[in-house]
């Protein structure tokens, strides 16, 4: 919970010095970005038990504060717990947490006997066309650098590509400029799965996303005017998946939707979202296989799957 506010000011050095550490051992920029996250609740947790001084940390301050979570509401609407997943999350940070401070000379403590829980079926995560607008909406909060309104611009850009052009994670990386064409209101994706290639249309309410990054923000964003990449990285090159997502997570913790913020958010979320809501607003399941590059019309039917699913549960 990234707005929880820590009281004790050492608590909050140690959070930073622990991502710091992330940061310095390699790891990527997600685990990086959302560790420190679940061990600031962890420091929460200990700020409300009156634990003062991390010296007087022992595994069953450990244990109890995981037996909280796995009482606690996910917040969803239709309440319900914590999936495995996230709470499987705390234990790694809560694990390399306890690593960081033996490491550092802080404090030695032994990890506790947790058990791992069981990994929950795949299950298709689908964003209300509400949830879409949100995530929108949230790329206007991330004002904390100068160049807010130039990377404000990318990040809706990039949502118009994923979910409105229903573009896979490994199609949207590897767009290059001449690819987005506005006059025909086309994206031409030539490294399609299977190496297939397809013209994907773009809505004309959408045009002002792209235009809006294409001929100006993308601009500030490379260093050189030959650079054929349609996302632009913080380092003038072309934009990774894992870059993407991480700016997908920042806009979903920045908005209010508590639902929406529970959500196991991925690139291929936006994908699966524009599916099921063109079948539902009555699309030919031919049309939508098309418009998404399967090869076949199997892959396509999962999503009535989804909608019957969603009937019933209703």
């Amino acid at each position: 919970m990234k707005k929880l506010q820590l009281q004790n000011k050492s608590f909050s050095y140690i959070e930073t010095a622990f991502k710091t550490w992330l940061d310095t051992l390699g790891y990527n920029k997600t685990t990086v970005y959302y560790l420190p996250n679940h061990i600031r609740e962890f420091l929460y947790y200990l700020e409300s038990e009156n634990i003062e001084n991390l010296k007087e940390l022992h595994p069953i301050h450990i244990i109890n504060y995981y037996n909280r979570l796995k009482q606690r509401t996910n917040n969803r609407l239709n309440g319900g717990s914590l999936s495995n997943s996230y709470l499987n999350k705390h234990q790694q940070a809560i694990k390399l947490f306890c690593n960081y401070l033996r490491q550092s000379g802080r404090l030695t403590i032994a990890y506790p006997d947790l058990n791992t829980e069981k990994k929950e079926e795949n299950k298709i995560e689908v964003l209300t066309q509400k949830e879409i607008k949100s995530l929108f909406e949230a790329t206007e909060l991330l004002t904390t650098r100068a160049d807010f309104e130039v990377l404000q611009a990318r990040d809706k850009a990039i949502i118009a590509i994923l979910y409105f052009c229903g573009l896979r994670r490994s199609e949207a990386t590897g767009l290059n400029f001449e690819d987005v064409n506005l006059d025909t209101l086309t994206v031409h994706v030539k490294q399609g799965k299977g190496y297939k290639e397809r013209l994907v249309p773009i809505h004309k309410n959408n045009v002002i996303y792209l235009e809006n990054y294409m001929f100006d923000s993308r601009i500030q964003l490379t260093k050189d005017s030959q650079e054929k990449a349609f996302f632009i990285s913080m380092r003038k090159t072309r934009m990774n998946g894992q870059s993407m997502l991480l700016r997908l997570k920042q806009m979903q913790e920045l908005t209010d939707n508590l639902t929406l913020r529970t959500k196991n958010l991925t690139l291929h979320t936006l994908r699966h979202s524009i599916a099921t809501h063109l079948l539902q607003n009555g699309m030919d399941l031919e049309q939508i296989s098309r418009f998404l590059g399967h090869s076949s019309l199997e892959s396509t039917q999962i999503y009535t799957h989804l909608i019957e699913k969603e009937e019933n549960n209703n």
